[in-house]
């Protein structure tokens, strides 16, 4: 992929818009726009200074109008890429960007590939790899605490973090290399002890960026939750309480749901992925039996289960299967119906799963979702401040080389105890080093880059 080439792509989502946009960027970028866009004032984009717009319209090779548009200019390094960047805003109908990018390809520029855009400003210096991948964040963010924490990463909180633990692991590297090629100087316990201190200090550090994965992973990408529970019990209900709104069909038929419903919903800025399953019952309907494997699979895969108990009915052998089924997995028990008189023994149900969470609710007077709702904040925050999502890790791949890195510090501290020699623990420094370079993007090779930038959607 020649950085120089010129690309394009259109950079708005499709469908029906006021605008739509096609990027264009590379050296050509500016000549190429040139050829397909008439300014109304006769001017030249060629006589942008840094940057410059203009309105006028992108017209055909015969001279036949596509539509009238603004077009603008940034050129290097005055860009996102830092390359010569333009930008083409036309109405956002799918024909005039069509054709529009159809001409950019006509006029010397190639289909830019998923996130080329951002690569190139990761190639250029203009983002790290933290920042970069906050880019996508940024645009998938469902809640105010994702595109908070995705706009702190972009902002560099993150990476700056980072750095100044690759600056004290370096400083300390040097200082051992130091006491390497001096011998004769003898190394006293009083250094040693110092040199223990600060590879505590970064190793603490690092377990606690590794605590916030669980979070920031939920933040960024939705905890997926199963609403399970036998027939009638009020599974559809509780969806469409925490959706506010009439999403899944609610009747007294037992068997109304047959496929899973799946939604988004934000829950005290936390977004769920919940998934309204069928009944779980055993049944001749051929239908509805995919529809309970189906549920089954959903609890066998979901992070967190709510799992729902008429509580106007003791337990009975399909609530038993439930139970069953949730062995082993995050699960909150929900005893419905409280409005009416219970049957069900409550409090013998704490006693079975002690340290789960069992709470009465009703859907029809929305009796016990504040707690609810309350209780699954804090099971994704755990003990984490919900005010300093930006500092959140929120990828299996920076959670994963933390966790190397943590183990690199870890040997070195058992070395330095052991009593080993200096040399082995500069060596484990330096691999931590050269890993912790690997989240920002200071030490990736191609490989990892591409895979990551191919997570990307094109335009962006």
């Amino acid at each position: 992929m020649p950085i120089g080439e010129t690309i394009s792509a259109i950079a708005t989502a499709a469908g029906e818009g006021g605008i739509g946009i096609v990027r264009l960027s590379g050296t050509g970028a500016i000549r190429t726009a040139s050829r397909m866009f008439r300014a109304a004032s006769g001017k030249s984009l060629e006589e942008a200074g840094k940057r410059g717009f203009f309105y006028g319209n992108i017209v055909r090779e015969d001279g036949r109008t596509v539509d009238e548009a603004i077009c603008l200019v940034m050129r290097s390094p005055h860009s996102y890429t830092k390359e010569d960047v333009v930008e083409l805003q036309c109405h956002g109908g799918m024909m005039p960007l069509r054709e529009t990018l159809a001409l950019t390809y006509r006029h010397g520029a190639r289909p830019a590939e998923r996130g080329e855009f951002t690569k190139r400003a990761f190639l250029n210096g203009r983002l790290d790899l933290v920042e970069a991948q906050a880019v996508m964040n940024i645009v998938k963010a469902r809640t105010e605490a994702a595109l908070e924490m995705a706009a702190g990463h972009l902002a560099g909180h993150l990476s700056s973090r980072i750095q100044s633990m690759r600056g004290d692991l370096l400083a300390l590297i040097a200082h051992l290399e130091a006491l390497i090629d001096f011998p004769e100087e003898g190394v006293e316990d009083v250094v040693m002890e110092d040199v223990r201190e600060r590879i505590k200090k970064v190793q603490e550090a690092i377990s606690a960026m590794i605590g916030t994965a669980h979070t920031g992973r939920i933040l960024s990408d939705g905890l997926e939750t199963a609403i399970v529970g036998k027939p009638n019990v009020g599974k559809s209900s509780l969806l469409n309480a925490l959706l506010r709104e009439e999403r899944a069909i609610v009747t007294d038929i037992p068997g109304t749901t047959r496929d899973s419903i799946e939604e988004y919903v934000n829950i005290g800025g936390v977004p769920l992925r919940i998934i309204d399953t069928a009944g779980i019952r055993a049944t001749d309907d051929a239908v509805e039996r995919i529809g309970v494997e189906k549920a089954r699979t959903y609890v066998e895969n979901a992070a967190l289960i709510l799992a729902l108990f008429d509580g106007s009915l003791p337990l009975e052998a399909e609530d038993e299967d439930i139970l069953c089924l949730l062995e082993g997995k995050e699960a909150f028990l929900l005893v419905t119906k409280s409005d009416l008189p219970r049957r069900l023994d409550l409090e013998g149900l704490r006693e079975r799963f002690p340290g789960r969470l069992v709470l009465e609710i009703t859907t029809k007077e929305e009796t016990g979702l504040a707690p609810l709702r309350d209780a699954l904040v804090r099971h994704v925050y755990g003990g984490s401040d919900t005010k300093v999502s930006e500092n959140f890790i929120d990828d299996l791949r920076t959670k994963d080389i933390l966790e190397k890195v943590e183990a690199c510090l870890l040997e070195a501290l058992h070395s330095l105890e052991s009593g080993m020699g200096v040399d082995f623990i500069s060596i484990d420094l330096r691999v931590a080093w050269e890993k912790l370079g690997e989240i920002t993007g200071d030490t990736i090779n191609d490989d990892i880059m591409n895979e990551i930038f191919s997570r990307f959607c094109v335009g962006k």
